[in-house]
């Protein structure tokens, strides 16, 4: 049957090995909560071992878009998974919940077992620095839907918090603070521009740029948020959070924020990164344009009162996560973020 399934494009030996060669790496990511073991036809996690009283879960899921293009082309996979699990873990982490078990989609031209290794390693990565079980996963083979040597990765995230400790943003007012947390690049959104830009420019990504090459900085994994919010919650009342993605800051903050209020965010109260410099200028964008699309050096944000904000901000920084006071909850009714530095 393999013979006449391999006569049709699909390699099962290749798949066989590519379950193989991650095990280890999944292996890596187990919790004590996780039943049974990798290859059964469905993953299971037992949330009774949580010593929750009312748990609540909070499920994600997302890809990491056209970044997955320049790993393709340059032949770099190791650390793609890394954002795969970013993008969905850093989303449930919004609602206060420990990330718990993470499960991956993989659809490809053709099998090579080498290769999947290296995506599953870095999804192991993440996994594992964020306390998040790898419990399962799919790889398809699909060479009437891929091009030679392409492939696309989606992730699925489950999380648990106590049902009176999730975070909705309903505890926001008017006059508590905008925490900011660095981000390490671009993160996993707007490749589609940022490829375009590279193009333009005619720049080899081998060349250096601002101490490391611009393959490196454009590849660089999205920042895993995970362990500094958990341990900030311990210590904090936490009003509300965001993942700053697609969007960037003018359609992501004003998600969590009730009616009749509005966030006043100073750009000059934190560094913008100097790959934003480089691409804006590539691109000749308007400021306020690239606040619509990147982080623009801030992949998250916490909304805080007031009186927390010096504890919030020693807590984060001896994490070694650099944080900074960027804005403040404001009433208004007709505009949800203003920007100042950005904006008359």
């Amino acid at each position: 049957m393999s013979k006449v399934y391999e006569e049709s494009g699909v390699n099962i030996q290749a798949g066989y090995e590519a379950v193989e060669r991650i095990s280890s790496h999944v292996e890596r990511t187990m919790r004590k909560e996780v039943l049974g073991g990798l290859g059964g036809f469905g993953a299971t996690f037992d949330i009774s071992q949580l010593n929750m009283k009312a748990p609540v879960l909070v499920s994600g899921t997302d890809g990491v878009g056209t970044k997955l293009k320049l790993a393709i082309d340059y032949d770099k996979h190791d650390t793609i998974g890394i954002d795969a699990v970013a993008m969905c873990v850093n989303d449930i982490l919004t609602t206060g919940v420990e990330p718990l078990y993470f499960l991956d989609y993989i659809a490809t031209n053709k099998v090579v077992p080498g290769i999947i290794e290296q995506i599953v390693k870095g999804v192991s990565d993440g996994c594992q620095q964020t306390n998040t079980a790898l419990i399962g996963g799919e790889t398809a083979e699909m060479g009437e839907m891929y091009h030679e040597g392409e492939y696309d990765i989606a992730g699925f995230a489950v999380g648990a918090v106590e049902k009176d400790e999730y975070i909705d943003g309903t505890k926001v007012k008017e006059g508590q603070a905008i925490i900011g947390l660095a981000s390490n690049g671009v993160h996993s959104n707007g490749y589609s521009l940022v490829r375009k830009l590279i193009k333009e420019s005619g720049i080899d990504l081998n060349d250096h740029f601002n101490g490391q090459t611009f393959l490196q900085t454009f590849l660089a994994p999205t920042e895993l948020y995970v362990k500094p919010i958990l341990e900030l919650k311990k210590h904090v009342d936490i009003k509300a959070m965001n993942h700053i993605t697609g969007g960037g800051f003018y359609e992501n903050i004003p998600r969590v924020l009730p009616k009749g209020l509005s966030a006043k965010i100073d750009t000059n109260s934190f560094p913008t990164l100097k790959v934003f410099d480089w691409l804006q200028q590539q691109g000749n964008i308007p400021t306020k344009e690239m606040y619509n699309i990147f982080n623009m050096g801030i992949g998250y944000t916490v909304i805080v009162d007031k009186k927390d904000v010096q504890t919030a901000l020693t807590i984060l920084r001896a994490l070694d996560t650099q944080a900074y006071e960027i804005g403040e909850i404001i009433k208004d009714e007709d505009t949800p973020i203003y920007l100042l530095g950005v904006e008359s």
